[in-house]
């Protein structure tokens, strides 16, 4: 990046230091931790989506509905998420170019699937070879993304589910002797209130949400833990900045970062819940009213 820096070889001590933080894969490094913070803020909204949906299906009076949505909280929250980050993105994959292959290469008589192989033409695969970077690296980061709104879905599903059945049941008695439907009842009753008794359960898991960043590295995407491993790793003089073993002090860059993250979660998080509580019958309530607890 520097002029300076042109001939590392010839460069020592704290020039050496500067010049070896501003390599391009180092800023490659800066930048995934904006990848990670970027899955943080699509990932939450797409969950807590995913979860209401769920919540909803739980509480239909169609009974093929509420199987399913029962299915799908039940499903996932009793298999591995690391299960779930693997097998969701893989299975996407090939749905998507299953259905391309079966519209752009619909004249092709042989069989998708050859004993253990997945084939498809050239030009149904995702991305194409002739792509960008930049367009496998976001087709990998949506991938993700998915799979991380599906298996935190159930478990925001869960949460919201136990909300609403914490609301007195005086209040929906009251809006059905008001003349309330049901729908009306749920979104003028239940949802409004459900909050304030979701939050410990939903900040609980954005805190696992953060936690559970660092399984992009899994899914292919270069995240903080991929380059942490990549850069701390020992480099020979065949490298332009050769170096012994670094991971430690990378991987404790990474164990301040997500610190921080938590840190300041917590405080907005209860704050949050504070604000919420107010008059209501509830601990966040009643610390708010004065009294012990």
């Amino acid at each position: 990046m520097f002029n300076a820096c042109i001939n590392p070889s010839s460069i020592e001590g704290f020039v050496w230091l500067i010049c070896y933080l501003t390599t391009a894969k180092h800023f490659a490094f800066y930048f995934s931790f904006l990848v990670v913070l970027l899955l943080l803020i699509f990932a939450a909204p797409l969950s807590l989506l995913f979860g209401f949906i769920a919540t909803a299906g739980v509480r239909s009076s169609v009974f093929l509905i509420r199987i399913i949505a029962k299915g799908y909280i039940n499903m996932v929250r009793g298999i591995p998420d690391v299960v779930f980050f693997l097998f969701v993105p893989l299975a996407l994959d090939q749905l998507f170019e299953f259905i391309r292959h079966k519209i752009i290469c619909f004249d092709v008589t042989e069989p998708i699937w050859r004993g253990t192989d997945f084939v498809v033409c050239k030009a149904a695969k995702l991305p194409l070879s002739t792509a960008d970077l930049w367009v496998h690296q976001m087709y990998s980061f949506i991938l993700a993304l998915i799979a991380f709104a599906i298996v935190f879905g159930a478990f925001a599903g869960n949460v919201l589910s136990g909300a609403m059945n914490a609301v007195p049941k005086a209040q929906t008695d009251t809006a059905t002797a008001f003349g309330f439907s049901k729908k009306q009842t749920f979104w003028r009753i239940l949802v409004p209130q459900m909050w304030v008794y979701a939050i410990p359960g939903l900040s609980n898991l954005w805190m696992i949400l953060i936690k559970a960043t660092p399984l992009l590295f899994l899914l292919g995407v270069e995240d903080v833990v991929y380059w942490a491993r990549e850069l701390g790793g020992s480099k020979t003089s065949l490298y332009a900045y050769p170096h012994p073993d670094w991971r430690v002090y990378y991987f404790a860059g990474l164990l301040v970062f997500y610190l921080l993250m938590t840190w300041f979660s917590g405080k907005v998080l209860n704050k949050l819940q504070l604000k919420l509580s107010h008059g209501q019958s509830t601990m966040a309530g009643r610390e708010l009213q004065g009294y012990p607890g």
